[in-house]
């Protein structure tokens, strides 16, 4: 039976004899609460504000002494180079990828920055930064930019597994987690 089909006066009729003699129940076992609003979700001011504040590191006139021989790779002078060697091993496992394929020069950066936030706002030490290789500008540009970051340990080529030569593995300082303090 359709909603506009109209019933007839002998059908309702029967429906009225059938449920004489019943009463309404009241509901009162179930309580119906508002949907909650989600904690963990970041409020997109904020993100934006992240983003930005992490990009503005990344400068296009200063040129970090990177390798100029064998593969894209770099290390900060308080980490041990042993942390390089196991990035170059394919130790680490990237958590997260950040994909730069069709990006311009500004659009990368302030996706880089929003990685590197996000990396240290999640908890995340090992990430893969595909930048492509196209006409090689990123492929130049992503490195020197990703130096100059204070919260990147290190970076290497990725192995074949992770993109080969047109991704980087990225070591990314995070706070180390505390749990909260309990009254």
């Amino acid at each position: 039976m359709s909603k506009n089909e109209k019933l007839s006066a002998e059908e309702k009729a029967l429906f009225r004899g059938l449920m004489s003699g019943t009463r309404q129940l009241s509901q009162d076992t179930i309580v119906h609460k508002p949907p909650r609003k989600k904690f963990n979700q970041v409020p997109v001011k904020r993100l934006l504000s992240e983003q930005m504040d992490a990009s503005h590191y990344f400068s296009d006139e200063f040129q970090p002494l990177l390798a100029s021989e064998g593969a894209v790779r770099y290390v900060r002078s308080d980490v041990s180079h042993y942390e390089l060697k196991k990035l170059r091993r394919g130790d680490f496992t990237p958590e997260i990828f950040l994909d730069l394929h069709g990006l311009t020069q500004k659009q990368a950066k302030q996706e880089l920055g929003a990685l590197i936030a996000a990396c240290r706002r999640e908890h995340i030490f090992c990430a893969s930064v595909m930048h492509g290789h196209g006409k090689h500008i990123l492929k130049q540009q992503t490195p020197l930019w990703l130096a100059q970051h204070p919260w990147v340990m290190a970076f290497h080529q990725a192995p074949k597994l992770f993109g080969g030569d047109a991704a980087l593995l990225v070591l990314i300082e995070v706070e180390e987690w505390l749990p909260p303090e309990l009254p």
